[in-house]
């Protein structure tokens, strides 16, 4: 699986007479951007639950980068580099965009820092914490509470803090969720620069960022993956557009 980062076999979950992922399966490549997709109830946050090791499956394997991560916690496939972002922003609203990304960065190198120290002063974050801000153009923000920042640059913030951890691999779970049109076009031009550097599954509802983004899309429909390739073949793909009858643009999963 050399040519392969995520791969995604057989997953099943049912949630007593719901099948909420059904023989699903799913390969992302490295340094693709993989959309997932599907209408309204389709499975695609529970798909993303079990990838991200906060849900078991019933059954099916997954494995990441070479290895079988199926069975193992939430906080092992962050040190192996599958990282995660949530549609609810989880950032600190009572701390700064610097402390925010501060938090993160010390959560991943916190043998680096002493309790009674402020993790500002110490020489790795004063190098780590400016190219965190410029990651996700958030340098000129860096002072101001996260409290006052806009939907999108909260947005934003909650990117930067997940790859703190420099993973490989990045799972967005709606991000343009509650987003106005002036932050989904930042929003995209973001991740537009992220694809050169990181691996990204998009699990979304905006088919305009959607495909704007992807290089591969998959779609899901009642727990299973019924086609899966390029922007213009989903467009193009019978079985899709039949899927998508009536609602053009599909909700969350």
């Amino acid at each position: 699986m050399a040519d392969v980062l995520l791969s995604v076999q057989s997953l099943a979950k049912r949630f007593g007479a719901v099948q909420a992922s059904n023989d699903f399966s799913l390969d992302v490549a490295p340094g693709e951007l993989h959309a997932l997709i599907g209408p309204n109830g389709a499975g695609k946050t529970t798909a993303l639950n079990q990838l991200s090791g906060e849900l078991a499956p019933d059954s099916g394997q997954i494995y990441f980068d070479g290895r079988c991560i199926t069975r193992l916690p939430v906080h092992r496939r962050a040190q192996l580099g599958l990282a995660r972002s949530y549609q609810i922003t989880s950032v600190f609203d009572h701390l700064t965009v610097q402390e925010n990304l501060s938090l993160a960065i010390q959560a991943h190198n916190g043998h680096s820092f002493r309790f009674w120290r402020k993790a500002g002063d110490d020489p790795v974050m004063r190098r780590a914490i400016l190219p965190a801000l410029m990651r996700v153009g958030l340098e000129e923000r860096a002072d101001i509470s996260a409290s006052n920042l806009s939907h999108g640059e909260k947005r934003q913030l909650e990117v930067g803090m997940a790859l703190a951890g420099h993973p490989k691999m990045l799972l967005l779970d709606e991000p343009y969720a509650g987003m106005g049109p002036g932050g989904a076009v930042e929003l995209t031009k973001l991740f537009q620069r992220l694809k050169a550097d990181f691996t990204i599954l998009l699990v979304e509802h905006d088919m305009r960022a959607v495909f704007a983004l992807a290089d591969r899309i998959t779609v899901l429909v009642y727990g299973q993956a019924i086609a899966s390739g390029t922007p213009e073949a989903i467009r193009a793909n019978p079985a899709v557009r039949k899927a998508y009858l009536g609602d053009d643009v599909p909700g969350q999963g």
